[in-house]
């Protein structure tokens, strides 16, 4: 039983709810528990989307466990080596590169370093109206090396990312929203329902088809153009080429033609 991870099934849809009082801080006994939640959804056939989410409405989580690096229980050098984080490095997401199902960020409160990067690793990003991004990690001599580096100046004009970087300043949902940080901003008492709207939406979705979005994004990322045509056709990927042979996409085609809903199986 998860000690700091609460997961709940509705339906083909995971609820993943981080709940580690007071500030949700991801240890390695933490980050081996969300590994553990996200690769149920990517191994259960019958489950096709994630929702993550934390506890109350102040904190989304302040990433690394900043004591247990102190105590000696973690070290910084080589950190990623040094232990077994779980299945898709830090927090179970910032570097999972084998889940293709999609995952939806449902940001109760702030979001600061590591808790940045979790949240920047999912797909879709709802954000509670007072929600606020940062990344202090400048003043303790450190850099946001799980994720932010890698993915916010691809997300934020790179001017706003340096500044994020070096001063630390926090930024508010509003503005997340501007530069499409976010997908969207909620009122916090409508946040989950947003959510799971999404969620509901998404799982009524070809589940093959779903999957081959972010396996064919992730594999083309960076690459130019004609590379990535070249890539799609011919690089292994698994999910879109069993896409395209798929009942679901006989269906989806039928369905519309008969002008009915599709009936998806993930076959």
């Amino acid at each position: 039983m998860p000690d700091f991870v609460e997961v709940t099934r509705n339906g083909h849809v995971l609820e993943v709810k981080l709940n580690k009082p007071k500030v949700n801080a991801i240890d390695i006994k933490m980050s081996q528990e969300i590994a553990a939640a996200f690769a149920e959804l990517r191994d259960d056939p019958d489950l096709r989307v994630g929702i993550l989410t934390a506890e109350g409405n102040r904190i989304f989580s302040a990433g690394w466990d900043l004591k247990a690096l102190d105590a000696g229980d973690t070290k910084l050098d080589n950190w990623w080596d040094d232990a077994d984080y779980g299945d898709g490095g830090f927090a179970g997401l910032t570097e999972n590169w084998n889940l293709n199902k999609p995952v939806i960020a449902a940001l109760n409160g702030l979001v600061i370093g590591g808790g940045l990067e979790l949240a920047i690793a999912c797909d879709l990003l709802i954000a509670a109206d007072h929600v606020e991004f940062a990344l202090p990690e400048m003043p303790l001599g450190i850099v946001p090396d799980a994720g932010a580096l890698q993915r916010l100046p691809r997300r934020l004009p790179h001017n706003i990312a340096m500044e994020m970087f070096f001063l630390g300043r926090r930024m508010g949902a509003t503005e997340a929203a501007h530069y499409g940080l976010v997908n969207k901003v909620v009122p916090y008492e409508n946040l989950m329902d947003s959510a799971r709207e999404w969620a509901e939406q998404l799982a009524k979705s070809a589940p093959l088809a779903l999957q081959a979005v972010k396996e064919v994004i992730r594999g083309i990322e960076c690459v130019p153009l004609e590379s990535a045509f070249a890539r799609m056709r011919t690089d292994e990927m698994t999910t879109y080429r069993a896409m395209l042979k798929s009942e679901d996409s006989e269906e989806g085609v039928r369905a519309f033609v008969e002008k009915r809903d599709p009936v998806f199986k993930g076959r």
